[in-house]
């Protein structure tokens, strides 16, 4: 199973053509996995990526998912859609093989993926079951691995690394659960890949968004209230948008980042830096 990551409110879905060839990006081959539609973080990070020059590659797991992808994969140029089940090593193989007769090389990676059977999000934490706990943690966690490894031979000229993350890593967040310790092995994961891979020029990123409403989040009870208290508490008095997590991930993939490697950049308009609610401001809505 490889269920995307996705993300809030309608992206502009504009076919712009060929790449640019003066962005952040320019020259740039890429691989975005856990694009589910045009609301995806995915998405929002691949759309950027073409702004910034970047050619792109996309998978996608079932028909369903392939109906939407190879749409928005045509919209930015992209002619290279696989199908991907991150839990299929064969398959895995594949689509590394797939890049390397075509591309030759590899310039970033973009792992957008998790999943956590929806009753192991409801209730306790301790009551989740020993298969749930497996199923989250292989595709939520070990499937970067999985990815970094067959992306690093490809990455002759060093490269780049992001994977998706969440506050309730490293925070207790309501109804998340098994998906926030799947979360903080991702980000352990991260850091230890940055290590690995450091010697190469490959960098390791993660990026933190606040809650916005996703396939991926829609399994989550409870955020309509999210939504709620991040303008309320959040320095910035709003929600994020996918545009935010594009732009930061632009900067990821860039050369502006070459210093930077093992690091969650947060993008939550200042949320995780706060204890509560600040008494003297009111409450706005974003």
């Amino acid at each position: 199973m490889t269920p995307p990551e996705s993300s809030p409110g309608d992206i502009p879905s504009e076919a712009t053509g060929g790449a640019s060839s003066k962005g952040l990006l320019a020259g740039r081959r890429g691989l975005v996995v856990g694009v589910a539609n045009k609301r995806s973080l995915a998405w929002g990070i691949a759309r950027r990526a073409h702004e910034e020059g970047a050619e792109l590659a996309f998978t996608f797991q079932g028909d369903a998912l392939e109906r939407r992808v190879r749409p928005l994969a045509e919209s930015v140029g992209s002619t290279v859609v696989e199908p991907l089940d991150v839990t299929d090593d064969d398959q895995l193989d594949a689509v590394f093989a797939g890049l390397r007769e075509r591309w030759g090389h590899l310039d970033f990676l973009v792992h957008s993926v998790a999943y956590a059977n929806r009753e192991d999000l409801l209730g306790r934490t301790i009551d989740t079951s020993r298969s749930g706990f497996v199923t989250a943690l292989d595709i939520s966690c070990y499937s970067l691995i999985a990815l970094a490894r067959a992306a690093e031979p490809l990455m002759t000229d060093g490269g780049s690394i992001i994977a998706m993350t969440y506050y309730g890593a490293t925070k207790a967040t309501p109804n998340y659960n098994v998906m926030g310790i799947a979360k903080a092995a991702l980000e352990a994961s991260i850091r230890y890949l940055a290590v690995d891979l450091g010697p190469k020029n490959i960098r390791v990123h993660g990026i933190s968004a606040g809650p916005v409403r996703t396939l991926a989040a829609s399994g989550v009870s409870g955020m309509r209230g999210m939504l709620k208290v991040m303008p309320e508490r959040a320095p910035l008095q709003r929600n994020i948008t996918v545009d935010d997590v594009g732009a930061t991930a632009a900067y990821l993939l860039s050369d502006l980042s070459a210093g930077t490697t093992g690091g969650i950049h947060f993008v939550d308009a200042g949320f995780n830096i706060t204890a509560m609610r600040h008494p003297d401001r009111g409450t706005t809505s974003g």
